[in-house]
């Protein structure tokens, strides 16, 4: 049986088909649009799967989408989502009535992190790292609070911290590696925020491993200055927790979408 997996990411949307055995047969990037609205994006999703049913002709299979936030064990609907046309809707029985297909759903970064049991937590709150507030006086997060990590190692974060420094926007993997003064404010400030935000983790959990994922996985200077960074912070006289880049590239939370479909 094939296993149709999309993960919805705030810019883009992409598609992909497993064989029986979980070998790659198709994979479909398309730009999300979000600022075009909830409807846009359901029905958007919708095209996207009809077309993956199409080129297996059909054929019996599973369906499984990561989005951001998840679903309210309360109301039903969507919350936390950093895709904010999703929040407060019935996302999930929506995309249903459209496709006639039961549809599994998991949060993204779960997708990403995938093998055996997710633990979720009671509120669907475990791995919600990117909300906890590193500068209670930072930038403000679209979900209320200030100085969340969020605001600072993500992509969009760097992003936007270079354009208050210099009102322009720029990629982040474009500040990153660029050697002009404001940029190189924007990295060292992302270092930082970036070692105190794992140590946190480290301190908090001890977990046997960290792999990171996302665009800014691929940036390689994580993996020493970044971890130089986290042994500064953390609370032990020794760094042991390897901190890696994954070996599935950096969408893989897509392939944890097809995973869990049923």
């Amino acid at each position: 049986m094939f296993k149709i997996g999309i993960d919805l990411g705030g810019t883009k949307t992409e598609t992909i088909i497993l064989d029986q055995f979980g070998h790659e047969v198709y994979r479909d990037r398309i730009m999300t649009n979000q600022e075009r609205g909830y409807d846009f994006i359901v029905h958007r999703l919708a095209e996207a799967y009809s077309k993956a049913v199409t080129v297996i002709n059909g054929s019996p299979h599973t369906f499984g989408i990561g989005t951001p936030g998840s679903v309210s064990g309360k109301t039903g609907l969507m919350k936390n989502s950093n895709t904010l046309c999703l929040n407060g809707k019935p996302f999930v029985k929506d995309l249903q009535n459209l496709i006639n297909k039961t549809v599994a759903i998991e949060n993204d970064a779960n997708c990403f992190a995938i093998g055996g049991n997710v633990l979720r937590g009671l509120q669907n709150l475990s791995g919600e790292w990117g909300h906890t507030t590193i500068d209670p006086n930072g930038p403000l997060c679209y979900c209320g609070k200030k100085g969340c990590v969020e605001t600072y190692i993500s992509g969009t974060g760097i992003s936007n911290r270079y354009f208050d420094l210099t009102g322009k926007r720029l990629p982040a993997i474009h500040i990153l590696e660029s050697s002009q003064e404001s940029a190189m404010q924007v990295k060292e400030l992302f270092f930082e925020q970036f070692g105190r935000a794992l140590s946190n983790v480290i301190n908090s959990i001890d977990p046997d491993v960290i792999i990171l994922g996302g665009g800014l996985s691929n940036y390689m200077p994580l993996y020493d200055e970044g971890i130089e960074r986290v042994k500064k912070y953390v609370f032990s006289d020794e760094l042991i927790t390897p901190i890696l880049k994954n070996k599935t590239g950096d969408s893989a939370g897509v392939i944890g979408a097809a995973w869990i479909g049923i």
